[in-house]
């Protein structure tokens, strides 16, 4: 029996529904785990083959993030923890919907177009959270992160981050302790695992820590970030520092309520500032030049793209949604930062930055204490971050350092700017694929007119702005708007909702006002 015959064998063990079409977003496959059979030995199937094609070791990571339990979902990840290439996932697509019958057809379509070795050994990864349906993702090629283990990346992580508030003496133990909302994911697991390595420097409570709860039910990152409120189980005392992971730990927001009970929310364009901020504030003590520069999507707020374009002046970019698309641009400069505002991202430094940095570091000749410190301070940074994906830890445990190094509490870093008001919304439409944008998704090139319904109706209210965007993997139009107030906002978005029922092919009830 040829390769062929048991692969299409073991298929029918795993029939695709007739009909079903499911597209790969930039989250991979995603749906109710009910629809995911034949797509998770699909993309076995594709696994194999893309590590034959790039003779290295390719990650299958099982989960669906933020989503209710019931859910899950499918995503490839090449060598260096980033996604895999659009040529790729055009070639998940082709597979997950190939009807039984032409499957074989389409593998060996993928097979000839990229001159796959069959003969070429394949090594796999497989991770997958803590959804009953399907550990923690952790990638490490060539020794990058540590020694390859889970011990190894907590030493790695932990060692940098001691290093680095080693700089900040004289810490009281308030100053050292945080909330951490794990939300009965993998990274509460790993996250009580990994506290025996931060020799006292970080002090954890840890809530949701999947001893009770279901995953990601009224906790965890989106929860916090769409609600506006802390998640169940947290008591917060005013002025206390908390954060909130995803169920697969690649997302992190931080919060606080302040001495009127008021929740404050610290999300991704927050974290991006106050790491931006940092970056630039050492390189320029220690006498570095290296540019950076921060990757934003149309969904960061406008009042931290103003700070960071009018105050710190700093580059900004904008790319389309996803963070496939940051991570690419964030590779063109000497250190990108990329933050999506539900709080996924990461920094990103060039080989020559860190060449740069690692020379300076090591220089014993150099007599000036703060330049000295500075290039020390940096060294500690890279090597706290985890640049092949997003990681929550790592992310927090950055996020503390700085705070720490800057001495600076989280109102102060709150006060750095205020947002904007703002408001998401959904349409439902016949077919999604009516609308087409360009300038990374802020702007409308079809259907006609509706672009210039926005224009007009942005321009009735002050320091506003909105644009409109196909989801990705359903029927949804998603609606963003921002504006000077509350009540602006809301009657911006309501607008908006409208603008797009009438011209996209809204169905059901036309959209109603939120309050």
């Amino acid at each position: 029996m040829t390769q062929f015959e048991k692969v299409f064998r073991n298929s029918a063990l795993h029939p695709k529904p007739v009909g079903l079409v499911l597209q790969y977003g930039t989250a991979g496959f995603r749906t109710n785990a009910k629809e995911l059979d034949h797509i998770m030995f699909r993309m076995g199937l594709l696994a194999v083959l893309r590590s034959k094609k790039t003779k290295a070791t390719i990650g299958v990571m099982v989960t669906a993030s933020h989503n209710p339990e019931e859910d899950n979902g499918v995503k490839l990840v090449d060598p260096m923890g980033e996604m895999v290439t659009p040529s790729w996932e055009e070639y998940s697509m082709q597979l997950a919907n190939a009807e039984q019958d032409v499957l074989l057809t389409a593998l060996k379509d993928v097979i000839e177009k990229e001159a796959i070795s069959m003969d070429q050994d394949a090594n796999i990864f497989i991770g997958k959270d803590t959804r009953y349906r399907a550990y923690f993702h952790y990638f490490n090629t060539q020794g990058c992160y540590g020694s390859p283990t889970m011990e190894g990346y907590y030493r790695k992580l932990s060692q940098a981050f001691v290093q680095l508030t080693k700089h900040a003496p004289n810490r009281t133990d308030d100053q050292k302790h945080l909330l951490v909302d794990g939300a009965n994911g993998v990274g509460a697991l790993r996250l009580r695992d990994m506290e025996r390595f931060l020799q006292n420097q970080l002090q954890i409570s840890l809530f949701n820590d999947c001893r009770e709860g279901k995953l990601n039910f009224q906790c965890g990152a989106d929860y916090v970030k769409v609600q506006q409120k802390p998640p169940q189980g947290v008591e917060m005392s005013v002025g206390e520092r908390c954060c909130s992971f995803d169920g697969d730990a690649d997302r992190i927001v931080y919060y606080y309520k302040d001495s009127d009970g008021c929740f404050h929310l610290q999300d991704g364009d927050k974290i991006a500032t106050l790491i931006g901020t940092f970056l630039k504030d050492m390189l320029t003590q220690a006498g570095l030049d290296l540019q950076v520069a921060v990757v934003q999507t149309a969904y960061a707020n406008g009042s931290s793209t103003r700070y960071l374009e009018d105050v710190l002046k700093v580059t900004v970019c904008c790319t389309k949604t996803g963070v496939k698309h940051l991570h690419h641009a964030a590779q063109e400069f000497d250190i990108g930062v990329y933050f999506e505002a539900n709080g996924h991202g990461t920094v990103l430094f060039s080989n020559a930055a860190v060449h740069k940095i690692e020379k300076l570091a090591q220089d014993s000749s150099i007599k000036n204490e703060k330049k000295r410190t500075a290039a020390q301070l940096l060294h500690s940074t890279i090597n706290v971050i985890n640049q092949a994906v997003g990681d929550a830890i790592s992310d927090m445990l950055l996020v503390e350092g700085v705070l720490a190094v800057q001495g600076l509490s989280v109102q102060q870093w709150d006060a750095i700017y205020s947002d904007l008001p703002n408001r998401q919304r959904k349409i439902k439409v016949a077919d999604r694929r009516v609308i087409t944008t360009t300038d990374a998704e802020r702007r409308v090139v079809t259907p006609p007119g509706l672009q210039e319904a926005v224009d007009m109706l942005v321009k009735k209210y002050p320091q506003s702005r909105a644009f409109v965007r196909p989801s990705g993997t359903e029927d949804i139009i998603r609606v963003y708007a921002e504006a000077d107030t509350q009540e602006n906002t809301d009657a911006l978005a309501q607008e908006v909702c409208l603008a797009v029922y009438r011209l996209a092919g809204g169905v059901g009830e036309e959209p109603k006002p939120l309050h």
